[in-house]
């Protein structure tokens, strides 16, 4: 039972079938872990240990009957609290919501219980997804596991340090412009933004309806697939194939824009950056520099719609009771309040231009995969920038907001750790429904390095030394 908190799904799953432990034993054994470490880290919000004991129960009764439902069956899985459940507070980290409980459960929701997840808790996020650090003034900062001062991302940070520090065997995050892919690299784990709406948003607290994505947080390339095939829509589903495996990198073409996604990068991760680049070459990869024309007015398309699309939402509730929004998020909205009727069009009217641009470029050029940084510095600390200057974080800490632009699958990967043992991600995009093939590739390049093996290896958190 040594490290079980840090095995992947594949292997409690095994474990779990095999009678090496129980649903509720295993249940158990994770609360105690999550009483005892999320005390520093603040990953949670809700932790739902009753609910998860009578899930386990039930799954533990079928498991003994023969009745298997999945590889989910008995793992227990964190949900960002941004999702609802049904006779319990979704709070979407705000005071707003705090008193919020739903009648039903959110699509994916369901389709976890469904596949036998257990649903261990909810976890701490950016206020209404709003931001790229977590730290929540209602509900607290989650911490950085790696070190305990630096944030660990967001806006699903709390999702992204429950799984990187032992305390959920997976976890599901929002991506509107990189709240998934960004805390994943931060926190050294596997962050998956699929297809846009392969996963229902039902049931899920918009931020920004065209650009909100759905996906898994995992320890590996393996698990999020897993999680994918559970959570994903079953009708457009049957357009991605998640058989593809690949035993080396031959004949994939990985394409990189120094542009933008190369820029204002650390020197100690652009080493790192530039290895893992080097390794998927030395794969069999063909690595290929292209230009993307567009790139500034793209990124500027995207603050308009997300500024807009934020503050439809929000408005009546902005309007009536202002005082009870962090004042990062009161800067957002009051930003998003000034986006002008031609001004949004204008900007969907470009969303759509660049994804045929680069859905063209792709086709015409080879292209499998765009490779870039995920996280371009290392983590900053707690409460080092202030609530007017927030709004550039997801801007100055990595290049994810244009995937979501784009709509298109991403797949972040830990490739290394600073100095400071920081970690430091790469993402590679893909063509639109080839989760299957990107997947494939960065089940490659993780099989070589084996930093899931590192990471097993938990007294190198600092949060082990404080508890």
């Amino acid at each position: 039972m040594e490290n079980v908190f840090f095995k992947d799904i594949e292997t409690v799953s095994k474990m779990l079938r095999n009678q090496e432990i129980t649903p509720v034993e295993l249940t158990k054994q994770l609360l105690e872990r999550i009483k005892s470490v999320d005390s520093v880290l603040n990953a949670y919000i809700t932790l739902m240990s009753e609910e998860a004991l009578t899930q386990a129960a039930v799954l533990e009764k079928e498991l003994k009957e023969g009745n298997i439902r999945g590889p989910l069956h008995g793992v227990p899985i964190a949900i960002k609290d941004i999702f609802e459940t049904k006779g319990s507070v979704t709070t979407s980290g705000s005071k707003i919501f705090e008193k919020f409980v739903s009648h039903h459960d959110a699509e994916i929701v369901t389709l976890l219980k469904k596949a036998g997840a257990i649903i261990i808790g909810k976890t701490n996020l950016h206020e209404f997804a709003m931001g790229a650090t977590t730290e929540n003034p209602h509900y607290g900062p989650s911490r950085n596991p790696w070190n305990i001062m630096k944030i660990p991302g967001g806006s699903s940070g709390g999702s992204a340090v429950a799984v990187a520090a032992g305390m959920a065997f997976g976890a599901v995050g929002t991506d509107t412009g990189g709240s998934i892919r960004l805390p994943a690299a931060l926190c050294g784990v596997v962050g998956l933004k699929p297809t846009y709406d392969l996963i229902s948003t039902a049931g899920c607290t918009p931020l920004s309806k065209s650009l909100d994505h759905i996906g898994p947080m995992t320890r590996t390339v393996a698990d999020s697939r897993t999680l994918l095939r559970v959570c994903a829509d079953a009708e457009k589903l049957k357009q991605v194939d998640l058989s593809t495996r690949l035993g080396d990198l031959k004949g994939i073409k990985v394409a990189v824009c120094k542009e933008y996604f190369f820029e204002g990068m650390d020197e100690e991760i652009a080493m790192h950056i530039h290895q893992a680049l080097a390794k998927l070459e030395s794969l069999g990869a063909e690595i290929i520099e292209v230009d993307i024309v567009g790139i500034s007015e793209a990124i500027e398309a995207q603050k308009m719609i997300f500024k807009a699309e934020a503050y439809a939402f929000h408005e009546s509730m902005f309007l009536d009771k202002p005082h009870l929004y962090g004042e990062d998020v009161q800067f957002r909205l009051q930003a998003g309040k000034g986006v002008l009727a031609s001004e949004y069009i204008q900007a969907k009217q470009y969303q759509q231009a660049f994804q045929q641009h680069i859905r063209f470029k792709m086709i015409e050029e080879h292209i499998d995969v765009f490779f870039s940084p995920t996280n371009v510095i290392p983590p900053f600390d707690i409460g080092s920038v202030g609530p007017e200057q927030s709004v550039n974080n997801i801007f100055r800490l990595g290049k994810t907001p244009l995937g979501n632009l784009l709509g298109l699958p991403i797949l972040t990967i830990p490739c290394g750790f600073t100095s400071e043992r920081l970690p430091i991600g790469f993402q590679i995009m893909g063509r639109a429904y080839e989760e299957g093939k990107v997947l494939a590739i960065g089940e490659v390049y993780e099989q070589s390095e084996n930093w899931v093996a590192y990471l097993e290896k938990n007294e190198v958190f600092q949060v082990e030394k404080t508890i």
